[in-house]
């Protein structure tokens, strides 16, 4: 019912800068809700990984890897989703995924994945 789709991610070089969005849109009906929101990513080989939360009202929550270079946000009136990547570093190379509970017009409260996009940190 609901259709979350990342984008911004490509090849940055070390202690470069990426801003990923994602833009959550129902299928048939429109979104009335979007409530807790995170940001996973999943690296070759590892499992994915939670990276970073924001709730309803904006608390922010972030994985200690991430914790002073990574800046999650929203903008609830778009039903966006956001995450500012500063000082990015090679063991931040994932794919990066956009997770959330979102609602629908004449639905309930359910749980959804985006696609992923590809985060490259390489010189």
């Amino acid at each position: 019912q609901v259709q979350l789709v990342e984008s911004g991610g490509g090849l940055v070089q070390p202690g470069g800068s990426l801003r990923l969005s994602c833009a959550a849109s129902g299928r048939i009906f429109s979104i009335t809700d979007m409530g807790i929101m995170h940001w996973y990513r999943q690296a070759p080989g590892n499992q994915r990984e939670l990276v970073a939360t924001i709730t309803r009202s904006g608390n922010t929550n972030y994985a200690d890897s991430v914790e002073g270079r990574f800046a999650i946000s929203r903008d609830n009136a778009k039903n966006m989703v956001y995450l500012q990547m500063n000082t990015l570093k090679p063991e931040d190379t994932a794919v990066y995924y956009c997770n959330g509970e979102i609602k629908v017009r004449g639905g309930r409260l359910a749980n959804y994945w985006g696609q992923g996009t590809q985060v490259t940190v390489s010189s």
